[in-house]
């Protein structure tokens, strides 16, 4: 019983720091996650260095394409329902996290909305030459929504990290 009572005593300083590693180690998977789409787009987008990127030859298969989609709705599912979720349904109180959500988080979940409908439309993705002409257009305008993506959530995530 007394083991049970030290949990629940905000008191202790128990609770808030492991609150605080959790709310670390989430946001440290959701950036290495951010990371693993990134350096997936570029391997889908044929980019492999930047002195390279002329000439290199470079075609898309369709496992490769699942395979990116896979990473980039792991990572906005995490983004929602690891770090937005708490701030969505209004239980976030540290000023900061709200003021920052409350500039950002509607671009962010316009950006949600570009990634959803990307991994839809890909879905069935056979590599025709209509569908790489295609994906060769939306991959830009994707390349353009992440690094913006990432531009805001850096934004809620130091707001996260304030001790305040």
């Amino acid at each position: 019983m007394a083991s049970q009572n030290a949990e629940l005593d905000i008191s202790d300083n128990g609770p808030t720091v492991d609150r605080r590693e959790r709310l670390q180690t989430t946001i440290d998977s959701l950036i290495k996650l951010r990371q693993d789409v990134v350096v997936s787009y570029c391997k889908l987008s044929g980019v492999s260095s930047f002195d390279k990127r002329d000439i290199e030859n470079h075609s898309v298969n369709a496992k490769q394409l699942r395979n990116f989609c896979q990473i980039m709705v792991d990572y906005t599912a995490m983004g929602h329902f690891e770090v937005y979720q708490r701030i969505i349904e209004g239980k976030e109180r540290r000023v900061a996290v709200k003021q920052t959500s409350d500039e950002v988080y509607p671009a962010i979940a316009e950006t949600t909305d570009f990634l959803v409908d990307f991994n839809d439309k890909y879905d069935a993705f056979e590599g025709s030459d209509d569908d790489i002409e295609m994906l060769s257009k939306d991959l830009s305008r994707l390349g353009q929504i992440i690094a913006i993506r990432g531009e805001l959530e850096d934004q809620i995530l130091d707001a996260l990290r304030q001790k305040k």
